[in-house]
């Protein structure tokens, strides 16, 4: 065959198409369980910083063992438990459905001092993509005791900073329902909240949009997870 031919140009090409996407889909396929499992780790480390637990990646699977375990599970709208694991519910397609047919998963973490918390997962969206994270909360069904967020590309220093502990910080001891027992949620204030308000946290300069995104990423998720909060509530009295 004529190297210097069209042909022969053309059937190298494939060939080398051919072999290198064989080799990129062996790679792909052999990383995979590795990658899954590094999801999987992040995913449980953002659990336990919602319960303010901070630790090495190396540990993270085994003190989330310890605090959680298999104390997980999935709710629905009305509270109540269905099946499957609360680890692999998607909530990029949960958030899709109409609340009254969501998933909601739930860690109970068990802390050192004997304490419950009850983790709640949330997600939403932002200026330029989707938010996501973890709101602990304790065995009164209303007090926040910690919360983490993240994002997919929120501006740098700006509608990023929802991700820093100093904003998330402020979440805790805020209260989802009011003394009444409505919901009220928790809003995110430009300028700063109101000082004493349990119901409010301070905005972030200049990231207007993605403060708005992540104030109704709580207040739609803690919509579904509405009755298992007041289950925990009238349980705690009993």
């Amino acid at each position: 065959m004529n190297k210097q031919g069209n042909s022969y140009t053309f059937i190298f090409a494939t060939i080398m198409v051919v072999v290198v996407a064989t080799l990129l889909a062996f790679v792909s396929q052999s990383l995979k369980p590795r990658q899954d499992r590094n999801v999987l780790v992040a995913q449980k480390s953002d659990i336990l910083q919602s319960v303010n637990i901070f630790v090495p990646t190396d540990e993270v699977e085994d003190v989330y063992d310890d605090i959680i375990g298999e104390s997980s599970y999935i709710v629905n709208f009305s509270g109540e438990r269905v099946e499957g694991e609360a680890l692999e519910v998607n909530m990029q397609r949960e958030v899709r459905k109409s609340l009254d047919e969501r998933n909601f998963p739930v860690y109970e973490a068990t802390l050192e001092s004997g304490e419950i918390k009850y983790i709640l997962q949330v997600r939403g969206n932002g200026l330029w993509g989707p938010l996501w994270g973890y709101v602990s909360v304790n065995d009164d069904g209303t007090t926040i005791y910690g919360a983490t967020f993240d994002h997919a590309g929120e501006t740098p220093g700006l509608g990023a900073e929802i991700a820093n502990r100093s904003f998330q910080d402020q979440f805790s001891g805020k209260k989802i329902f009011d003394d009444s027992g409505e919901l009220v949620s928790i809003a995110v204030v430009k300028g700063g909240a109101p000082e004493g308000d349990s119901h409010a946290v301070d905005g972030i300069s200049g990231g207007t949009i993605t403060a708005e995104g992540l104030e109704d990423m709580l207040l739609n998720n803690f919509k579904g997870y509405e009755q298992f909060l007041k289950n925990i509530e009238r349980n705690s009295h009993e």
